[in-house]
C-alpha cells in the first residue's frame, strides 16, 4: 500500500478525468486510476488529518489507513456519490478510532460561550482556506496561520473538527453532517458555538501576544 502511494508521483495520464471516471476505472482493475486519486487528494487529506487529529504521531498512520480502506473498498463505491466527502468520511472515522485507541479524546467542557461580537474570523480564515489564493504549505509558514492553528488545536475535539471541515475544507452542512454522522441542525449549532469559541480564544491569544 505504501509503495502505491509513493508511486503516485509518476506521470499522470488520467489527471483530466473526473473522480467518478477514475473510480470506475479503478473498479475495473486499473490501479493507475487509484494513483491519480491519491495524487489528487493526498495534500488536502494530509492537511485535514493534521488539523483534525492535533497529534502528529497519529497522522501518518491514519493517512495510510484511509487510502488503504479506499483501496480495498472500491466495489462499494457509488459512482453517483461524490468521492471527496466519502474519502473525508473515511478519514474522519479513522481519526476518531485512532484517538479512542490512544485514549486521548478531549474531555474539555464547552461551557457557556461569551458573546462573539467584533469577530474577524471570516476575514482571516477566508484567505487561509482559499483553494486558489495561497498554497497550504505557504500559509503554514505565516505567523498568523501559526496562531490560528494553535488556537484551534486547543479547542475541544468536537469544535475543532467542525472548524476544520467548514473553513479549511469548505464542506457543506449536508456533507459535514454525513462525515460526522450528526444531524444538520447539530452541525449548524456546533459550528456557531465553534466560531464563538474561536473568536473568544483568538482575542485572548492575540491579546497575550501583544502584551509581551
Amino acid at each position: 500500500m505504501k509503495a502505491v502511494i509513493e508511486e503516485s508521483i509518476m506521470k499522470r495520464p488520467y489527471e483530466k478525468l473526473t473522480d467518478a471516471q477514475l473510480m470506475q476505472r479503478y473498479v475495473e482493475g486499473d490501479e493507475a486510476a487509484f494513483r491519480e486519486i491519491v495524487d489528487r487528494y493526498k495534500n488536502s487529506l494530509y492537511a485535514f488529518l493534521k488539523q483534525f487529529l492535533n497529534q502528529s504521531d497519529l497522522v501518518d498512520d491514519v493517512f495510510q489507513e484511509t487510502f488503504l480502506q479506499l483501496f480495498t473498498s472500491r466495489e462499494s463505491f457509488d459512482p453517483n456519490r461524490p468521492l471527496r466527502p466519502w474519502l473525508f468520511t473515511i478519514a474522519a472515522n479513522k481519526a476518531k478510532d485512532a484517538l479512542r485507541k490512544a485514549q486521548r479524546t478531549s474531555a474539555v467542557a464547552i461551557g457557556t460561550i461569551s458573546e462573539s461580537e467584533d469577530m474577524s474570523f471570516d476575514e482571516m480564515l477566508n484567505a487561509l482556506s482559499s483553494d486558489s489564493a495561497i498554497p497550504y504549505d505557504e500559509v503554514e509558514r505565516s505567523e498568523t496561520a501559526a496562531r490560528v492553528s494553535e488556537v484551534i488545536a486547543n479547542m475541544p475535539e468536537n469544535l475543532r473538527e467542525i472548524l476544520v471541515l467548514a473553513y479549511f475544507n469548505r464542506f457543506s452542512y449536508k456533507q459535514m453532517a454525513d462525515i460526522l454522522s450528526i444531524p444538520i441542525g447539530t452541525v449548524k449549532s456546533r459550528l456557531h458555538t465553534a466560531v464563538a469559541r474561536f473568536a473568544k480564544d483568538w482575542k485572548a491569544a492575540v491579546g497575550s501576544k501583544e502584551v509581551r
